[in-house]
């Protein structure tokens, strides 16, 4: 936004999507004016206009007013939002904050936090105000049933996806030609297309599935992206551990032009961690002599794609949790069994993608078995030849536990 263009929006005065806040505004009331846009049609606050349009300006550095804006969309909006950020020079002395959060989000309706309570928010002109349980439930009705991944995430441009990735999987996977940089004329309407991108506001706004698999920095839009991994020198959890690592990045890898590998997914980063912690155990067979790693390579990447590929990416602040015990690994999932899923139904081969863009994509990089069965031909009979046991299940409404016997 130019000096101009804010100008103008300051001179029009406040709408039904403007509005003017001092900088020095209590979280709680500037939470209060996104939640009534967003649950609107979106819009813009300016932090450091005073309520008649006199420009006050920031009374911080710029730096720091988004770091607080952003804070304030994560931790008093409900879902969690992260809104647009512009620090627009207003003259030498000033300068104007405006936070803009988009149109038509999918995951209406939004609530404001305060305490324990969680209240929605309508804007109504200039005014926010609560809604009522009709209003709530228009809310509801506009937001439709999306899948999760395809929703928009708000704050997150196009550009933050890894164009290299995606590049990669033009070439390797769909054997088409492609630009040799970030040359994002052509990459808007390819993401958009295959609904790893949107249009939101006008803007070219990354999914969830989008940032997930492409993302650059995907735990700075997405906390919830990564993998916990920590091993443990017992039997149960301790504070004595032998490593503590949250691994990060997006689920992808990237290859050079020859095949060989330049930067690892999340699977293959878990495995690396595996490695790092355990020593393998060299076994001979007659006049073979062989590395046995304490869990097998490919039931351990099986249990990791699954979690990633199934968990409830709507849980915010948690993690999938591979955790490394003297006679165990577990790896843990956010989300219990999607879709009348049961534990029997699992061992039997049963499929049910929480999240089909995310299977989608893997299997077109063989993470994931083409028949989606891969519990019952990968993990259950790698684990019996290993070492004669078989994999333990469980679930309940939170979380799905694999575990695997060392």
């Amino acid at each position: 936004m130019t000096r101009a263009e804010l100008a103008e929006r300051i001179a029009s005065g406040e709408s039904s999507g403007v509005e003017f806040k001092r900088d020095g505004v209590s979280a709680y009331r500037f939470a209060r004016e996104m939640v009534g846009l967003l649950n609107h049609h979106g819009g813009s606050i300016l932090l450091g206009v005073e309520d008649d349009g006199t420009v006050s300006g920031l009374t911080r550095e710029a730096k720091a007013a988004e770091e607080w804006v952003m804070e304030v969309g994560r931790t008093h909006v409900d879902p969690p939002v992260i809104p647009w950020w512009e620090a627009v020079r207003w003259d030498d002395s000033r300068a104007v904050g405006v936070a803009t959060v988009p149109a038509d989000s999918p995951d209406r309706p939004y609530k404001v936090r305060k305490g324990s309570d969680a209240v929605t928010l309508i804007r109504v002109g200039t005014t926010t105000r609560n809604a009522s349980r009709m209003e709530e439930m228009r809310l509801y009705q506009r937001s439709g049933n999306l899948e999760y991944g395809r929703r928009p995430l708000p704050g997150a441009p196009m550009e933050a996806l890894d164009w290299r990735r995606m590049r990669d999987y033009f070439l390797r996977t769909l054997g088409r030609d492609c630009p040799d940089g970030p040359d994002w004329s052509f990459w808007r309407p390819v993401l958009e297309n295959l609904d790893l991108a949107a249009e939101v506001g006008g803007r070219a706004t990354a999914t969830v599935a989008g940032m997930l698999l492409l993302g650059a920095r995907a735990r700075r839009f997405l906390p919830q992206s990564g993998i916990h991994a920590v091993c443990f020198p017992g039997l149960e959890p301790d504070h004595a551990k032998r490593d503590d690592e949250v691994i990060a990045g997006p689920l992808l890898p990237l290859r050079e032009s020859d095949g060989s590998l330049l930067e690892r997914g999340l699977t293959d980063k878990a495995w690396d961690f595996l490695r790092r912690t355990t020593k393998p155990a060299v076994v001979r067979d007659r006049f073979v002599r062989d590395t046995r790693w304490d869990v097998p390579e490919d039931v351990l990447r099986e249990a990791v794609v699954n979690a990633l590929a199934h968990r409830d990416y709507s849980r915010v602040g948690a993690d999938i949790q591979l955790l490394i015990y003297a006679d165990r690994v577990e790896i843990i999932s956010p989300g219990g069994l999607p879709n009348g899923m049961t534990l029997e139904k699992v061992r039997a081969g049963k499929r049910s993608a929480r999240n089909p863009m995310l299977v989608d994509f893997l299997r077109s990089y063989r993470y994931v078995d083409a028949l989606g069965m891969g519990v019952s031909t990968r993990m259950i009979p790698g684990m019996r030849r290993h070492n004669g046991t078989e994999p333990e299940f469980e679930a309940d409404e939170d979380r799905f536990t694999v575990r695997l016997f060392r």
